[in-house]
């Protein structure tokens, strides 16, 4: 790989983007595809596909055999509130491929011996999520119960891509939750992202069955983003 291309290709890594290196078979020939240029490309079907899967391989395009190697930002998991329900999520997170934060500004549960094997940040979410880059491969979940905490947590969330946001409570403390997050600008549309109450309904009682309710939503619309994706694709095509 020329080392032009490969300064560009980390450049496109450290900001956690996506990319795709192409190379044709028979020449050698290698190009770098941002994920910004997918939608320009003649094989922007075939991106789309390999960048949801994540998955290199050989394709064929009018130039002839050529292959992708696929780069994708690891998927991450976002927690406010070190919590019993994150006691349980983390672990399956971790256990399912993501790369898993804990951020809540209580030291008194925000401590290693709680979460011994996770990231956790004694911060408030102003500070401690902008540096995260929570971008379209991340699942964030705002479990404090507090507004304080939550509420510009999930502010910050939905002025990012992340292809899912869960915040829990009952349908009446959501409710108080949305008019607070109204008053402070944001849209149906914003609010309308947040999956709340959280998690799939298995009928959770314990922490740990919470855990695993949300746990298989966020895998749900993990799923379905990837399944949609190939369509759009290919009705843009």
């Amino acid at each position: 790989m020329k080392l032009e291309l490969l300064k560009t290709l980390n450049a496109e890594r450290a900001a956690r983007r996506a990319a795709i290196v192409v190379t044709h078979v028979e020449s050698g020939e290698e190009r770098l595809v941002k994920v910004a240029d997918v939608a320009k490309d003649p094989l922007r079907g075939t991106f789309a596909e390999r960048l949801r899967s994540g998955k290199s391989g050989m394709v064929d395009s009018p130039q002839g055999r050529v292959f992708l190697t696929v780069y994708v930002p690891s998927p991450q998991l976002v927690i406010t509130g070190a919590v019993h329900i994150s006691q349980t999520l983390a672990p399956i997170g971790k256990l399912l491929g993501y790369d898993v934060t804990i951020v809540d500004p209580r030291t008194a549960f925000a401590s290693i011996e709680r979460f011994p094997d996770v990231k956790v940040i004694a911060e408030w979410p102003d500070k401690a999520l902008p540096p995260l880059h929570i971008d379209h491969y991340t699942a964030f979940v705002a479990l404090t119960h507090d507004p304080k905490i939550d509420d510009p947590a999930l502010t910050h969330a939905l002025s990012r891509d992340c292809f899912y946001i869960g915040a829990l409570g009952s349908k009446k403390t959501h409710a108080r939750r949305v008019a607070r997050l109204k008053e402070q600008g944001l849209s149906d549309g914003d609010i309308g992202r947040i999956h709340a109450p959280i998690g799939l309904d298995i009928g959770a009682v314990s922490p740990a069955e919470i855990a695993v309710a949300i746990m298989a939503e966020i895998t749900a619309r993990l799923r379905a983003e990837e399944e949609a994706e190939p369509a759009r694709a290919r009705i843009a095509s």
